[in-house]
């Protein structure tokens, strides 16, 4: 079976590595262009999954958008038998869905029809579930809506960080998107229809949601700070200076809302019931550090006011 796989980011390379691992036949790679990064933007560096690829002496495809007759014509030179995508980053028209003769299936990070979109990973630690996992589903037109194939449940920690969970996830995903594909030479797979009524939505994260609230509770502060560590991470501003939070935990504690309570040995605040602790913070303009760290550099003190 001749594979297109579809991907981009560190997430997507457990998935690519453990294909080849078992012997797929991997006949090119579809991800985004190389990024310029450095002060000068001069500097391209190659998607994780590009990376791979090329070790593997394995064509690339990096269109700007996957659309496009110039797009479709080299996705049809490699003649796939079926496209695997796995945190692509990008919308797959209806021709591109319907090129692979046995269509398309992506490796999502939670059990759906639950957090379907962008973010599904932050998104289940903010919403405080107790447990996520991986989906394996046949691509069509709507959001993350198509048939589910294979599913794999794991709970969630009460201290993971987003940045630890989608570590887990992408080994998980890896391994599902393996058996899964066994039982598709097999014909062993059913697929099974998503109850789009149970449906529920994990949208692209901007600022408005990274942004803490202290009049929520320690608890909720707490999953705040870990849905988004390390990035883009949480943030509170301190007399108009914006700072990023990172390692939140609950404990007991009274005060106003965002009051200071202690700045060593961490940082610790007042939220609308509770407090939290906050181990390392990061001021705009700063590389992150710790606390207490912080505080000893009159970054702040007891009694202030975070907003």
């Amino acid at each position: 079976m001749r594979i297109v796989f579809f991907g981009t980011p560190l997430f997507a390379v457990p998935s690519l590595e453990a294909l080849l691992a078992a012997g797929a036949r991997v006949v090119a790679v579809v991800t985004q262009p190389d990024q310029p990064q450095g002060r000068s933007r001069s500097t391209l560096i190659a998607p994780p999954v590009k990376q791979v690829a090329e070790r593997h002496r394995i064509p690339v495809l990096q269109p700007d958008r996957p659309a496009g007759d110039v797009f479709l014509a080299a996705l049809r030179r490699v003649r796939p038998d079926l496209g695997v995508v796995v945190a692509y980053g990008h919308i797959l028209k209806p021709g591109v869905l319907a090129l692979p003769g046995r269509g398309m299936i992506n490796v999502h990070a939670s059990l759906l029809p639950r957090l379907r979109g962008a973010a599904p990973i932050n998104w289940a630690i903010l919403r405080g579930d107790p447990e996520t996992g991986v989906s394996i589903m046949q691509m069509e037109p709507g959001l993350d809506s198509g048939p589910v194939l294979r599913q794999c449940a794991t709970p969630i920690g009460p201290d993971e960080t987003a940045g630890a969970l989608t570590e887990r996830l992408a080994s998980l995903g890896a391994e599902t998107l393996v058996a899964t594909l066994d039982l598709m030479r097999k014909d062993r797979l059913a697929p099974r229809p998503q109850d789009h009524a149970a449906a529920t939505f994990a949208p692209k994260i901007d600022r408005t949601v990274t942004r803490v609230s202290w009049g929520d509770d320690a608890v909720a502060v707490s999953r705040r700070v870990r849905a988004f560590e390390p990035s883009p991470a949480a943030w509170t501003t301190l007399e108009g200076v914006n700072i990023k939070l990172f390692r939140a935990k609950p404990i007991e504690g009274d005060g106003l809302p965002g009051e200071v309570l202690a700045v060593s040995p961490r940082l610790r605040v007042a939220t609308g019931r509770g407090a939290v602790e906050i181990s390392e913070v990061q001021p705009a303009g700063k590389s992150r550090m710790e606390a207490e760290a912080w505080g000893r550099g009159r970054g702040v003190r007891t009694g202030q006011v975070l907003e």
